[in-house]
């Protein structure tokens, strides 16, 4: 009984992504033209609230809210969603949202840009918006008949672990072109985003720490700051003290071969 009602909890979980996943697809589809930047579910006791992310909110809303009514209507009839709410918000910045950026560079390449000019653009575009780094990645018949894979990457990337899936904004758009289709994959490292690797050196104030005693201060040597005075020696000293070791070298070497002599 009890495995039973674990399974059960599983397939919820299971079947509500699924459902959130079809959703996020078929609004992506319907307000591409209004720069769709991403989807967020809230559960809520009055209902499903979904908060949709455009860059034109405006193309979203409609004349009197003619459209959002009709999303909203279409999502109570046709998804297995409990009473949702279709919230619309702006996009802050577009150039650091992925999704924006992607189809921003699939809608590029459909226009006839070359792929490298728009790869290299996109990725400026993105580094000059503030963000600490950025990977773009197309897939398909980019230049020919056969497959291939093309990367532009800037500043720092994450790829695996858990510091991806907190500071990585990742976005996925498709181009159609006459030779097939291209996959438009843009991942942006967030602005401000502050690695594990980094750390601040804070002082004793900053941390809010009483100061040291006196006993545990660094100073300086006295004797040390004297030999830091210390002017060095000029080149001409330097050659006079060599040639007296050298004059020295030798007498001490005659002294011992006339001793031998000697003897």
């Amino acid at each position: 009984m009890a495995k039973n009602s674990k399974e059960n909890i599983v397939r919820t979980f299971i079947n509500r992504n699924v459902e959130r996943q079809l959703v996020k697809e078929y609004l992506l589809e319907e307000t591409k033209d209004a720069g769709f930047g991403g989807l967020s579910f809230t559960r809520t006791p009055e209902g499903e609230k979904i908060l949709l992310e455009a860059e034109h909110v405006g193309r979203v809303i409609g004349t009197r809210g003619r459209i959002i009514n009709e999303l909203s209507r279409r999502l109570e009839e046709d998804f297995d969603l409990f009473q949702p709410k279709l919230e619309v918000a702006q996009v802050e910045e577009p150039r650091l949202n992925a999704q924006v950026m992607a189809s921003r560079l699939a809608s590029s390449l459909e226009r006839g840009w070359f792929f490298r000019r728009a790869g290299n653009s996109t990725a400026m575009n993105v580094m000059a918006a503030g963000a600490r780094g950025c990977l773009i990645v197309l897939s398909g018949k980019l230049s020919g008949a056969r497959h291939r894979t093309q990367k532009f990457q800037s500043g720092h990337i994450k790829y695996c672990g858990e510091t991806a899936l907190t500071t990585m904004d990742v976005g996925y758009a498709v181009a159609t072109k006459k030779l097939g289709t291209i996959g438009c994959t843009v991942a942006i490292m967030r602005a401000g985003t502050k690695l594990p690797s980094e750390i601040t050196i804070k002082s004793r104030e900053e941390s809010g720490l009483e100061p040291l005693p006196h006993d545990y201060e660094i100073t300086v040597a006295e004797s040390e700051s004297v030999e830091s005075e210390e002017v060095a020696p000029t080149e001409d000293e330097i050659v006079e003290s060599v040639v007296d070791a050298v004059v020295e070298f030798e007498a001490e070497m005659k002294s011992e071969s006339v001793e031998q002599e000697e003897e």
